[in-house]
């Protein structure tokens, strides 16, 4: 009996000196500022279930956004892709919407979940996910131009999903199909990822571009969000949606009008109509005044975003004590020390985004008027 209670203690001693030297990262709440007459809503328009072809069952889904602070989310199970129907079978391909619908977790917290699903083909068709539906099984459509037509008549709002996947672009690639740019004249394809898990298509962003598609960010999750992205020191991929207000319709609305940012960590893409004002506005000029007797003037500036933002200099004058690239993160403040030569009640501080494009290889010059105390 002795021995089997010193080995007893000596398991749990083995088991608290484990629990003490892992460290788990937890997630933290997403946050970004509104831009100038809207609001900004933090969504993840692409997550899966074991109602297609995910290991979570749907409440888990609300949970993770709630912990993430999300506004609006979507469960996007594929019609035709049901490899657990074997255990469990449900006809009824409405069946995880209603059942995260119901939740009173996201109805106390305001979180706003829109009905969608992926209409998932091979090649030229690919995958593309319908939001905003009112019948999933609707959808389920022998000929793949049925399916989105019948996704336009409930005035769903549709988009392609990891476009440059190389299980269907083996170089990686988007390449817009026939297919596809016949949906885009019929008004049955809207939007496109240029962010899908870990994975920044700049190509995407082109065609985007190109063809006036919005630009979506989207985590594509199929297991837990700590295990693919918090646990590894990520926040999993979004697309910041620009509504007139926090409500269906207005992101709906915002969806359409191309109100968007897809952002992934340090990671920001979207057109400059929007990219621009939401990074100057989560850049915040807290002080500047200039060290004593000196014409070094001092700049502190605090990231009021989720995002780790990287800036190089674009003025003419030069910093003190700091290289012309430099990183303020998520939540930090950064001190400038910026030799303006002569004493200034006022500077005109212009930065360029490093980590971030308004087109391929495009990175935005940002401009903050500095008023010195």
């Amino acid at each position: 009996m002795k021995k089997i209670t010193v080995f007893l203690f000596t398991l749990w001693g083995l088991a608290l000196i484990n629990a003490q030297t892992h460290t788990h990262i937890s997630a933290q709440p997403l946050s970004y500022p509104n831009i100038e007459g809207y609001v900004t809503l933090k969504a993840d328009l692409h997550q899966h279930t074991v109602f297609s072809d995910g290991n979570v069952w749907p409440t888990i889904r609300v949970l993770e956004a709630l912990r993430e602070n999300l506004d609006l989310i979507s469960l996007t199970e594929h019609l035709e892709y049901q490899p657990h129907s074997a255990d469990i079978p449900h006809p009824d391909r409405n069946r995880s919407y209603e059942l995260i619908k119901a939740m009173e977790e996201a109805q106390e917290h305001g979180l706003l979940i829109a009905h969608g699903s992926e209409i998932t083909r091979s090649e030229p068709v690919g995958h593309s996910n319908a939001i905003f539906i009112t019948d999933a099984n609707q959808l389920i459509q022998d000929k793949p131009a049925d399916a989105f037509a019948e996704a336009k008549k409930q005035n769903a709002f549709t988009f392609w999903n990891h476009p440059a996947w190389h299980a269907q672009s083996p170089q990686g690639i988007p390449i817009l199909s026939d297919f596809q740019k016949e949906r885009i004249k019929k008004g049955e394809l809207h939007g496109i990822e240029v962010i899908n898990s870990v994975d920044y298509a700049q190509e995407a962003l082109a065609l985007a571009l190109e063809h006036n598609l919005t630009v979506m960010g989207t985590s594509d999750i199929h297991g837990l969000i700590d295990w693919d992205y918090t646990e590894k020191g990520n926040h999993r991929p979004i697309t910041l949606i620009f509504a007139k207000e926090k409500s269906l319709s207005s992101a709906k609305e915002a969806l359409f009008a191309g109100r968007t940012v897809a952002v992934y960590n340090d990671l920001l893409v979207g057109r400059e109509t929007y990219l621009k004002p939401l990074l100057e506005a989560s850049i915040e000029v807290t002080k500047a005044a200039y060290l004593p007797d000196t014409q070094v003037l001092e700049i502190e500036l605090q990231n009021n975003s989720s995002s780790d933002l990287i800036f190089e200099n674009q003025m003419e004058y030069t910093f003190y004590d700091s290289s012309p690239v430099f990183e303020i993160a998520a939540g930090t403040t950064k001190k400038l020390l910026v030799k303006t030569l002569e004493i200034k009640d006022k500077l005109n501080l212009k930065l360029k985004a490093l980590g971030c494009f308004t087109a391929p290889k495009v990175q935005p010059v940002l401009e903050w008027e500095v008023k010195v105390e």
